[in-house]
């Protein structure tokens, strides 16, 4: 197909003067509007990051992204970065202060604090004011790919000089020397913990200090060393006793608790409910426990003989658990959606309520918790519709009301800069680019402190 065309020379023309001025004036008011969002978004990151230290969100919600994404209406992914932001600027002075003044804008603050430091943070301002947000962008990727490269160094570094020594000293005694990578060495210091502990514990029962014997003359306490070496003999014992493999997913994550039936239906009844090593849990959580688990039914005597034991069962059958996935396609309570989530009664098998659909939605594990042991509520409405409500007594609605919106939000936006002494105008987040080719290469090299190795030359007199 061919397409003919022309151009007049009137179209190619000029435009007229009183039209370039109008078309200046909009673009200045496009980019004094634009400066002033960036203002205003400066405090709102503020606000965001008050609401998040003091726990605001902490309502049935599992973060403060999630709140804002049920609360504001933000994508998931623009709630976390907003959160993320805030929490990078409050060390980062310099970029806070030129956001709130609208001289960056949050689309480059937000690229910049990826990769700022409180060290390399006035460099970066160098590149936010004088760059594009195209510019900034691709700095930062370049920045993040030295960053990454040096870690990947370090890392490097660091696995291939771990080691353990053992050997024996003259006198006998078996010495121990080594590194270990932080994770590795996390876990052997968890053990360690977690035997000495194990230790205290057993010698305190038996009200002798630990890491001694009922023989020993000296009642002295061990030293922290003394305990560290005893903790390291009790791991290796246990690890030699049990064999090293930690056995099979399933029967190493099971949680066992004992309950009497009476506690399910009535949290205040009496009767007892704990866990395999005799540690107590409240009423609330052995009925969350037991919403969506396998369970045996045990008959005692007056004794506390056992009578008969049951087969083990399943509260929520394979079938019906399924067709609970189908209809929910996640966990339920307002806000939240995860993809995972517990088989929850409404009314509990243990007050007479029935495992059927119908009784039955998904909850996460933190929601799951919340309607147990918070106090929150859900109800099936006539309509089959679920009714959350607060531990309170209000509804927590599915999402919530707008907010009132002024007639003039623009004058508002403007009047409360001008309260707050902000000069802010069309040229306020102008880049100082004057359309010269960035190279990439060249900035990191100049910019970040690990981009190229220093080199020093020493010159040496003759005499």
């Amino acid at each position: 197909m061919r397409i003919d065309f022309c151009v007049t020379t009137e179209a190619m023309a000029e435009p007229a003067v009183g039209c370039t001025a109008e078309l200046e004036r909009l673009g200045d008011e496009i980019a004094e509007l634009s400066a002033h969002l960036d203002a205003a978004t400066a405090r709102l990151l503020e606000l965001i990051r008050e609401f998040d230290a003091r726990a605001g969100w902490n309502t049935g919600f599992r973060s403060c992204a999630e709140w804002l994404s049920w609360r504001v209406g933000l994508d998931r992914g623009a709630a976390r970065e907003r959160v993320r932001v805030a929490r990078a600027l409050v060390t980062l002075p310099r970029l806070a202060q030129a956001l709130a003044r609208g001289e960056l804008s949050y689309a480059k603050v937000r690229a910049l604090t990826r990769v700022a430091t409180p060290e390399t943070e006035e460099r970066l301002l160098a590149v936010g004011r004088a760059g594009t947000a195209e510019h900034v962008e691709r700095i930062v990727r370049g920045w993040r790919r030295v960053d990454r490269l040096a870690e990947a160094q370090e890392t490097a570094r660091r696995h291939k000089s771990r080691a353990l020594h053992v050997y024996q000293d003259e006198d006998g005694m078996v010495v121990i020397r080594g590194r270990l990578a932080p994770e590795v060495g996390a876990v052997v210091i968890q053990a360690l913990t977690a035997a000495r502990e194990a230790l205290y514990h057993k010698a305190h029962a038996q009200n002798v200090p630990a890491g001694t014997s009922g023989a020993d003359v000296s009642t002295e306490p061990p030293t922290m060393p003394q305990q560290q070496a005893d903790a390291l003999a009790l791991v290796a014992e246990t690890a030699l006793h049990h064999g090293i493999d930690p056995g099979a997913p399933g029967e190493r994550y099971q949680v066992v608790v004992h309950v009497d039936a009476p506690l399910l239906a009535d949290a205040d009844a009496p009767g007892q409910s704990v866990l395999n090593d005799g540690a107590h849990v409240s009423a609330e959580t052995s009925q969350r426990l037991a919403c969506d688990a396998s369970r045996v039914v045990m008959r005692h005597d007056p004794d506390g003989r056992i009578l008969e034991v049951g087969a083990r069962t399943r509260t929520i059958p394979p079938a019906l658990r399924r067709a609970l996935h189908h209809r929910d396609r996640g966990c339920r309570f307002p806000g939240c959606g995860l993809r995972f989530g517990q088989g929850h009664h409404i009314r509990h098998w243990a007050h007479g309520g029935p495992t059927t659909l119908s009784n039955l939605t998904m909850l996460c594990r933190r929601h799951h918790r919340a309607v147990h042991e918070d106090g929150y509520q859900v109800e099936r409405q006539p309509d089959g519709e679920l009714r959350f409500l607060r531990p309170d007594g209000r509804p927590l609605p599915e999402s919530p009301a707008l907010p009132a919106v002024p007639g003039d939000p623009v004058g508002m936006l403007r009047a409360r800069h001008e309260e707050r002494g902000l000069d802010v105008h069309a040229r306020t987040a102008m880049p100082g680019w004057l359309g010269e080719r960035l190279d990439v290469g060249w900035a990191i090299d100049v910019l970040h402190p690990l981009a190229a190795p220093v080199t020093v030359e020493t010159a040496v007199a003759t005499p």
